[in-house]
């Protein structure tokens, strides 16, 4: 029998996430189907809907490795996690951000353990400009440094509360192809897909989430899993930028419009509310 599940509260992201979902989860959960079993993220970035939902059986992915490794020492060792984290509150400013964002271009990140590469990780995301996280073609972390007066960085409470949810729910982390991450959905289980969005425009570039990029390819190989997944008979959600060529490329779905505020453009006066798409395989009424 299907079944829904209750709301763990004070689950948030543990860190920012350009293209969060956060202040769209409203639209988001009155969008969700009745009922579903397991609930499948591969694009699960700072997994906003993620924690608002707190299922009991997940599977969540991002191509993203630190973004993975993040999660998997928050489940394992999140007390280390938090006092690395309390250390680099301590010593923030912009020459230690500098000199820790350096460690992928030195070679010292190769011998940082697990938990030294997560709490890297967060710092920098808790303190760069518009916590941004992007790299060059060569992998290398390249936001500047913030303006931030006092960005609270050791978490300890949302840590530890996110610890005891990836522990006390059946919760698998995975670092690989979105198609990959929901090979194993099936019938009435829920896939929320939440990609790198379309461009607005025709000039407009891909955010670089990874270093190779998401590009055109990838959305249509997306949009045809999108289809193979409702033929299955899993019930499927996905968010993107409110263009004609989404609208084309999901014109046989149900799409929903709604209106996010994005602050990633660096011209000022090209900030603000932005078309959105959440389309679904599933009528709801």
């Amino acid at each position: 029998m299907l079944k829904t599940f209750t709301k763990t509260p004070h689950l948030k992201p543990v860190t920012k996430w350009v293209g969060g979902k956060r202040q769209l989860l409203k639209e988001l959960t009155a969008l969700l189907p009745a009922e579903y079993n397991r609930y499948f993220e591969p694009f699960v970035g700072g997994g906003a809907l993620l924690f608002d939902l707190a299922p009991q059986t997940a599977v969540i992915n991002d191509l993203n490795p630190e973004l993975m490794n993040l999660y998997q020492v928050i489940k394992d060792t999140p007390d280390q996690l938090i006092a690395c984290l309390e250390q680099h509150q301590l010593h923030n400013s912009k020459d230690y951000y500098l000199e820790l964002r350096s460690a992928d271009r030195d070679g010292r990140i190769d011998q940082f353990s697990m938990v030294e590469r997560a709490a890297r990780f967060v710092y920098m995301l808790k303190v760069d400009f518009n916590g941004i996280y992007r790299v060059n073609s060569k992998g290398q972390f390249n936001v500047p440094y913030g303006r931030y007066v006092h960005p609270k960085i050791a978490d300890r409470e949302n840590i530890i509360t996110v610890h005891q949810f990836f522990k006390e729910q059946q919760i698998t982390l995975l670092n690989s192809d979105f198609a990959t991450a929901c090979e194993t959905a099936t019938a009435h289980d829920l896939v929320y897909f939440d990609p790198p969005y379309i461009p607005l425009t025709e000039t407009a570039n891909f955010t670089s989430y990874t270093k190779d990029g998401f590009g055109m390819a990838d959305q249509l190989r997306l949009r045809d899993l999108f289809f193979d997944l409702k033929q299955r008979g899993v019930q499927v959600m996905l968010s993107n930028s409110d263009t004609p060529v989404t609208r084309k490329l999901y014109q046989s779905a149900t799409i929903h419009t709604v209106s996010a505020s994005r602050a990633i453009n660096s011209v000022g006066s090209k900030r603000g509310k932005v078309g959105e798409v959440i389309i679904t395989s599933y009528d709801h009424s």
